[in-house]
């Protein structure tokens, strides 16, 4: 660390230069490089500040970032100004601007075709869309209220109240996704506000927890130890490689080879009610996060401010956790549905398009899949331009998948039904795996 920052400034002023070989060496929490269009920067210390989280950073030191940081960063002018500091150099003239054997002429017309969807307005906003998606959640919260106000509370009439609830929780987790993802105002900080407000408000969560784990299953999805999405917590054993991983070492904390089985009881109706809610309310108290804190009340407050009336304390909780039940079930197969039965592995060191595409897959398009899933059937899309408003993303889809035919890269799409069946599938085959290597090697 050090004696590294004092050989920076050479005795003429430039900056020195490095080689990829150099730059590999700094991977370690405390002593991170990385390196953005050619040049290199010291970011160990700029990673407890970052605002996308500490560890996306890490995720990629060492590597070539410059894919990822144009993915994320929807006003680079403003990013390069805070970057300014961290510089310490810029890669040697010999070496290449990619590391690892990346596919230069891939990643060039990629970035091409990034220039050319932004140019043609794929990065612009309907405010419309936005306005209406937000008036219909807030419309079912009020229908449910009415019917309650003028219907009672009879069995029939809270399911359907409970229905209601919790397709105003899916939806409202799916606006937030877009504020999150800061792919609706032009400015940052007013995506930031909004979020807060949705995610916090609406659905009782925490923004910051929301962005430190997404954000980091965006910048290397699938992969073990990087993205939190394949954290299974040695509940489930997924892909190829962790399976027979697990087997060869005879860990067995559940019997996997069952596990698509018992996902049916532990996975979708646990996530939100369970895993979440403990995770989020942990976060923001170790954290310190008091804003997201106080939004967060917000929602309480308001739910048994109404529900109480109509239910009293007991029932209102109940209601409230069986409305949470359902929305687990909806987010759980939604989500999972484009990544568990794709490739999950350790770091490749793959370039953006190719690492993306290994690990995600797309819905066909229809009016109902695209409302049912907050448009992640094109979680394709979703994943190369994380920033792009999601009522877009069906006008960048041919584009993709031209650039993918012609570089031999698979762009897989499926049915809804197809790929919630993938998901018990790929299930049974990483289970089976799993036995075979506990049992035979």
């Amino acid at each position: 660390g050090g004696q590294q920052t004092d050989r920076i400034t050479e005795t003429n002023g430039r900056f020195s230069t490095y080689t990829w070989e150099e730059v590999q060496k700094h991977t370690k929490f405390g002593d991170q490089w990385i390196v953005v269009e050619r040049k290199v920067y010291n970011v160990s210390q700029w990673v407890k500040r970052h605002p996308g989280g500490l560890r996306i950073l890490g995720h990629y030191a060492g590597e070539d970032a410059t894919e990822a940081f144009t993915a994320f960063h929807p006003d680079l002018p403003l990013v390069r100004k805070y970057m300014k500091p961290l510089l310490i150099g810029e890669l040697e003239a010999s070496e290449p601007s990619l590391d690892r054997q990346k596919n230069a002429a891939l990643v060039e017309d990629f970035r091409a075709l990034r220039e050319r969807l932004e140019a043609e307005g794929c990065f612009k906003t309907q405010p419309l869309f936005f306005i209406l998606h937000m008036s219909h959640i807030l419309f079912l919260e009020a229908i449910a209220l009415m019917m309650l106000y003028y219907l009672g509370t009879g069995w029939i009439n809270t399911a359907i109240v409970a229905v209601l609830l919790a397709t105003a929780q899916s939806q409202a987790g799916w606006l937030q996704h877009d504020f999150g993802h800061l792919s609706v105002f032009k400015s940052s900080r007013w995506n930031h506000l909004v979020h807060k407000f949705v995610i916090g408000q609406l659905k009782g969560a925490s923004a910051d927890w929301w962005n430190h784990r997404h954000f980091q299953h965006h910048a290397k999805p699938n992969v073990f130890k990087k993205d939190p999405d394949v954290n299974m917590l040695n509940a489930f054993v997924v892909g190829k490689v962790q399976p027979v991983e697990y087997g060869v070492k005879k860990i067995k904390h559940l019997p996997y080879n069952h596990q698509h089985k018992y996902f049916f009881f532990i996975g979708p109706p646990l996530l939100i009610p369970v895993y979440f809610q403990f995770q989020i309310f942990h976060n923001m108290i170790s954290h310190r996060l008091w804003v997201d804190l106080a939004w967060c009340i917000s929602y309480y407050v308001r739910y048994f401010l109404c529900y109480t009336q109509f239910y009293g304390v007991f029932w209102a909780v109940v209601l409230f956790n069986f409305v949470r039940f359902m929305e687990s079930h909806w987010f759980v197969w939604v989500t999972q549905m484009s990544h568990i039965p794709m490739n999950i592995d350790y770091e490749q060191h793959q370039d953006w398009l190719s690492m993306q595409l290994v690990a995600t897959c797309n819905i066909e398009q229809s009016t109902f899949n695209d409302w049912f899933s907050g448009h992640l059937n094109f979680q394709i899309e979703h994943h190369l331009f994380p920033t792009m408003p999601r009522h877009n993303y069906w006008r960048a889809a041919p584009h993709v998948r031209e650039l993918c035919a012609k570089y031999g890269v698979k762009y897989q799409e499926k049915t809804l039904h197809g790929a919630f069946a993938d998901v018990v599938r790929s299930l049974e085959k990483s289970g089976e795996l799993w036995l075979d290597a506990y049992l035979n090697k």
